[in-house]
């Protein structure tokens, strides 16, 4: 009798564990296997994993489509979080295996952001971060920004009537400095050479400066470093209006491939991501960050990093960043090793 009743119990959990198995492999009401439902989530799938892998097949006209995706393609990565519970609840073995591709894709383009930084302590550290023209208490700012303790700080949006309170607030830590039009760079090492960069678009007719170059001279040599604000770009019923951020994009590049010095850094609110087609003309010549997301913009929300530093002749080995300070941006700070 114990035994019949202990075949008997083993036997009711035994079904039980076949349960979840029968379910996926049981027809639904309407007669469809696991492998036969689900096949809109399938293409949802597909779709999804080609946008990440393929993004330049989206074209840029009209509205500049292309660019606008990849501004937002590491946020694709939400979407299949949300198709992979819908698969789930659907039961739908089609829908899991096609997820696949984006789950692959994206880990591919961005898995390698999420890994810690390689160690070792950098040969600069830099602090990059447009302060805002509406910042009611850039004492603070400038006293925060110096707080983390980089070599070289690049601003951007420095009004006239703020300039002397950063002056004044990051003399003692840093004192080197230059300031073009509304972009200036902090320095614990000596600065030299200094000129602005035109990257004006063609048809603003007002003074508008905001480029410059400057050679850092660190104990590893010397630096080549570009401060820069690029246009802002602007999502409306036209779609995505980057035309003049990408022109000036383009005379920042032809400027930073005629730098004859081989060490650059390139500091900046750039108004677009390295994925963005619209900055390929900085990004196919210098190196990106290897290491964070450190998203910047809103600051509020962060959706985006738009304040970028890169690099040639070295690497830019991680990106992380700091708090708000009274600004729409949040500062990004970067490590870099040269080559």
């Amino acid at each position: 009798m114990a035994v019949a009743e202990e075949t008997g119990a083993q036997a009711r959990v035994a079904a039980k564990a076949r349960r979840p198995v029968a379910r996926w492999r049981g027809e639904d009401s309407w007669g469809r296997s696991a492998w036969t439902r689900g096949r809109v989530l399938a293409a949802l799938a597909l779709l999804t994993g080609g946008l990440l892998a393929f993004p330049g097949a989206v074209p840029n006209t009209p509205g500049r489509l292309g660019s606008l995706l990849e501004s937002l393609l590491p946020w694709l990565g939400l979407v299949i979080v949300v198709l992979l519970g819908l698969a789930a609840l659907r039961r739908s073995a089609t829908a899991l295996l096609a997820l696949l591709l984006p789950v692959v894709a994206w880990t591919a383009l961005f898995g390698g952001l999420l890994w810690p930084a390689r160690a070792g302590d950098p040969d600069l550290v830099v602090v990059q971060h447009n302060v805002s023209d509406e910042n009611a208490d850039p004492a603070a700012t400038a006293r925060a920004l110096a707080e983390a303790g980089p070599d070289l700080i690049a601003l951007q949006e420095l009004l006239p009537s703020a300039l002397p309170v950063y002056q004044e607030e990051l003399a003692a830590r840093y004192p080197y400095h230059e300031v073009r039009g509304t972009v200036g760079l902090w320095s614990v090492h000596p600065l030299s050479d200094t000129r602005i960069v035109d990257i004006k678009p063609r048809d603003i007719e007002e003074y508008w400066s905001r480029g410059m170059r400057t050679v850092v001279h660190t104990p590893h040599g010397e630096v080549a470093a570009y401060v820069a604000h690029l246009p802002s770009v602007r999502l409306g019923t036209g779609g995505f209006a980057s035309a003049r951020r990408d022109e000036s994009a383009g005379r920042l590049a032809r400027a930073i491939a005629a730098e004859e010095l081989p060490r650059v850094v390139l500091l900046g609110d750039l108004n677009g991501t390295v994925e963005d087609r619209g900055l390929a003309p900085l990004t196919d010549r210098l190196n990106v960050p290897e290491r964070g997301f450190a998203l910047s913009f809103p600051a509020a929300f962060p959706v985006a990093r738009i304040d970028q530093v890169m690099a040639r002749s070295g690497t830019v080995s991680r990106v992380h960043t700091l708090p708000a300070l009274g600004s729409d941006h949040l500062p990004v700070v970067a490590h870099l090793r040269w080559e």
